[in-house]
């Protein structure tokens, strides 16, 4: 069935300032008696192959109807401005060059990933 098969009828960014707030908001949210964290996948501790950073929980949350409540799959996304702006940029290279980015496109986006996830340590530092 369709429930089944989509995880996400909806979707939330949440933009932090320290990646340490990142965690803070998925743990609160997790703590929630309401939420069900149904899939976590940490991008920030893992990124992807492409720089990519951010973390996503699906969660499933009640949404109350005049005569029922729904429990509704949505995706969080949690990332930091840095990662936020990196993934904004990526994805329209990747819409202006149709998915099929240049190697030196991908190699320069790879190490802005990586300035981007330095700033991150740094400023959690300060």
């Amino acid at each position: 069935t369709i429930r089944e098969r989509i995880l996400d009828i909806a979707g939330i960014r949440i933009t932090c300032s320290f990646v340490s707030d990142a965690y803070w908001v998925a743990d609160m949210l997790a703590s929630q008696p309401d939420v069900e964290v149904v899939r976590r996948k940490d991008y920030i501790a893992e990124p992807k192959a492409n720089g990519y950073r951010s973390l996503h929980l699906i969660v499933r949350i009640p949404v109350f109807l005049s005569d029922r409540t729904e429990h509704v799959p949505v995706e969080v996304q949690i990332r930091t401005i840095a990662m936020d702006f990196w993934a904004s940029v990526e994805h329209k290279l990747s819409y202006k060059y149709h998915g099929a980015l240049p190697e030196d496109l991908r190699t320069e986006l790879l190490d802005a990933a990586v300035t981007g996830a330095e700033l991150d340590a740094r400023m959690g530092r300060l």
